[in-house]
């Protein structure tokens, strides 16, 4: 008999928009019907949130997931306990980023320990992390090191496209120089492998070029398409793996959310950000690929929206597909019938 999967739901930055998304999210009751949503954050932040979204969900503050009631109209929280009720909306603060923090810290505690099968996380504010302490550039490091995973990536998802990135949060100079032919050859496995354990057989990887019209043969850059994609691309297709390019940006991902393609490998934030953005914000999903110990992670591809916290506006669209991938994703549980 397989059950229904675990998620960890992490609060984010307590003075944006998560609480809200999350409160307004689990007011569905079909989440419930396929796993057992577990937010981890403060359960008088959540119990506020709820009020501003209009739910009647009685909220149960437990210290352990086995306490949970699991029934639609109750949010089970991990009571962290660990800000005040009185938290401003819209205004950054060290506690607010710390705590965003150990939301995230808890979560991976408890996935480490098999209590939950994946983590969907709310966003965080960078500034407020870095208040509070912790200098790192967003959550997909802090799993990476959290984890002591070496080899990760982002993936971004929508209804009609997947892109997954050789570079994320550094400055272009920067991730022109961070991109190798082994870079390139890890991120390209990392999206065949993800993709074929979600259930997909052999799917088609397509690599954007790093300079316009992929460099055209030398015409544009110093080679860099020939020197720091090719051979990465090269090895992978030696190993079986269905890689193509490198390809111009401009009509790549057209072509991709046409249907040519499965997944876009592109080679830095912006260039793999905004096409996703653009074709889907609202139900995009941000999903950290490759961490140690087959930990699972999903993410609203959103960040805190601090000017409209509060006020009931927030759309949780990108929360639920975010949960729904967080499920689809999650390793089955198999127990005796």
């Amino acid at each position: 008999m397989i059950t229904k999967p675990v998620i960890g739901i992490t609060m984010g930055d307590a003075a944006g928009i998560g609480p809200e998304i999350i409160a307004k999210a689990l007011m569905d009751e079909s989440i419930y019907a396929d796993c057992q949503p577990i937010v981890i954050g403060d359960a008088k932040i959540i119990k506020r949130a709820a009020s501003v979204v209009g739910s009647t969900s009685e909220i149960h503050s437990i210290s352990r997931v086995s306490q949970a009631k699991n029934i639609p109209g109750v949010i089970d929280v991990i009571d962290l306990d660990l800000l005040p009720e009185d938290l401003a909306f819209g205004v950054i603060s060290s506690e607010a980023g710390d705590a965003a923090y150990q939301y995230l810290a808890k979560a991976v505690e408890l996935a480490k320990a098999k209590e939950i099968d994946s983590i969907c996380t709310a966003p965080l504010n960078k500034e407020a992390l870095h208040k509070g302490g912790h200098l790192y550039p967003g959550h997909t490091e802090i799993l990476a090191a959290l984890t002591d995973t070496e080899d990760f990536s982002m993936m971004l998802t929508t209804p009609n496209l997947k892109v997954i990135h050789l570079t994320t949060h550094v400055g272009l100079i920067e991730a022109i120089e961070r991109i190798t032919p082994e870079r390139t050859y890890k991120v390209v496995k990392l999206a065949h492998d993800t993709l074929t354990a979600a259930g997909q057989k052999q799917p088609k990887i397509a690599v954007c070029g790093i300079n316009p019209h992929a460099g055209e043969n030398g015409l544009f850059g110093n080679g860099e398409e020939e020197e720091k994609l090719a051979p990465g691309i090269q090895r992978a297709r030696e190993e079986g793996i269905d890689a193509t390019g490198p390809y111009p940006a401009d009509t790549l991902f057209f072509r991709a959310g046409r249907g040519d393609f499965d997944i876009v490998v592109a080679c830095y934030h912006d260039q793999g950000h905004a096409p996703i953005k653009v074709m889907g914000i609202e139900e995009g999903v941000n999903i950290t690929v490759g961490l140690k110990g087959g930990i699972i992670r999903t993410s609203v591809d959103h960040g805190t929206a601090f000017d409209i916290a509060g006020k009931n506006i927030a759309d949780s669209k990108s929360m639920k597909a975010a949960i729904t991938s967080a499920i689809e994703l999650a390793p089955k549980r198999n127990t005796e019938s």
